[in-house]
């Protein structure tokens, strides 16, 4: 029997859930259509992943246009070990299987899954840069001792065939986007790789049209565990050129001896309530003496603001600053440190 990876399933069929909590009057006409238009995506979806029917068993078609409904062979053309348990590797299929007659299915956010063909196992991953005008796809893939897609990928070789299929959206469509004024992305480990396609896409390839403010928060349990330095360095740069558009902030739980803090700017620690509050604005400056006798105090988000909190990473992270997923992984509640923030359901997203 085909497996599926069931906790990237059911984050897509959950989509819906985002826009459920009221917002303001004069926004209900653009929220309906957006309800509308994510209900209907999220019940073909659920459809598609949970019914018993054949099309669950997604078979392969080498002529047919990229698409969920089916695998589609592509090759591996680069491989490069960027640590002791990550690497890029490059897909690339051909050109004419792009969909190019709905270009909102390549708008950031959206993965492909990986069909593992001996033991008939699919994992979803994340293009970083989406995919080029040759068909190229890269991607950082992390291998897990329990990941059997993984392990996979990282014993193929260059001029392998791998099946895949999507694109499967995990965000919103392009002209949503405007929704908000500000995204504030934070992310642990290769949960970064979605947030990184969204920033290329809006600063590289300036295919999404997105003109707020940016902030990335990326944390890593040590320096060897950041991500690769073609990465960084992209990062890096949009940060020192649109330093009023994008901030980054990296962080590692442990440093070693290592003086790469220095040049990279790396916090000590993991993200906390300070990082979290002091990007979204909310801290109160206290003077010294005064701190001495009572805590800092902290302000509330506002709920009229048009910001966006999104979280992607371990589901330990995830549950600690926004909340535990729900039921089949779900958005569900708000909770963790955005919580004690006073952020609503709709400002936040779990990926």
């Amino acid at each position: 029997m085909f497996s599926i990876s069931h906790r990237a399933f059911q984050r897509q069929c959950a989509h819906n859930k985002f826009f459920s909590t009221a917002k303001a009057p004069e926004q209900t006409s653009r929220l309906l259509k957006h309800i509308l238009t994510l209900s209907g995506v999220s019940t073909v979806v659920a459809a598609y992943f949970l019914l018993p029917n054949e099309s669950r068993h997604a078979p392969t078609h080498a002529l047919a246009p990229l698409g969920p409904s089916h695998f589609t062979p592509a090759i591996l053309v680069e491989s490069i070990k960027t640590s002791s348990d990550t690497k890029l590797l490059t897909l690339s299929v051909p050109p004419n299987l792009l969909p190019r007659n709905n270009p909102d299915a390549l708008a950031p956010i959206w993965s492909i899954f990986v069909k593992d063909d001996v033991i008939q196992v699919e994992r979803p991953y994340t293009p970083l840069e989406g995919v080029d005008e040759n068909g190229c796809m890269k991607f950082w893939i992390k291998k897990y001792d329990h990941g059997e897609v993984g392990r996979w990928l990282h014993s193929k070789r260059v001029g392998d065939a791998i099946e895949i299929r999507g694109p499967v959206k995990t965000w919103l469509n392009s002209s949503q986007h405007s929704d908000w004024d500000e995204l504030v992305l934070i992310s642990g480990g290769t949960g970064i790789t979605p947030f990184y396609q969204l920033l290329h896409s809006i600063f590289k390839t300036h295919d999404t049209p997105f003109h707020g403010r940016l902030t990335l928060l990326h944390g890593s349990r040590s320096l060897a565990d950041l991500p690769p330095s073609s990465m960084l360095d992209f990062l890096m740069t949009l940060s020192q050129k649109h330093p009023d558009k994008f901030q980054l902030r990296l962080f590692v739980d442990s440093t070693g001896n290592s003086s790469v803090t220095q040049s990279l700017n790396i916090e000590l620690g993991r993200i906390g309530k300070s990082a979290v509050q002091d990007v979204l604005r909310l801290t109160h400056s206290t003077p010294w003496w005064r701190r001495i006798f009572q805590p800092p105090t902290t302000t509330s988000i506002a709920p009229e603001r048009k910001v966006l909190v999104m979280v992607s990473g371990p589901e330990q992270m995830v549950s600690t600053i926004a909340g535990p997923y729900g039921r089949n992984y779900s958005q569900g509640q708000v909770g963790g440190i955005l919580r004690e923030l006073g952020l609503q359901p709709r400002q936040v997203w779990k990926l």
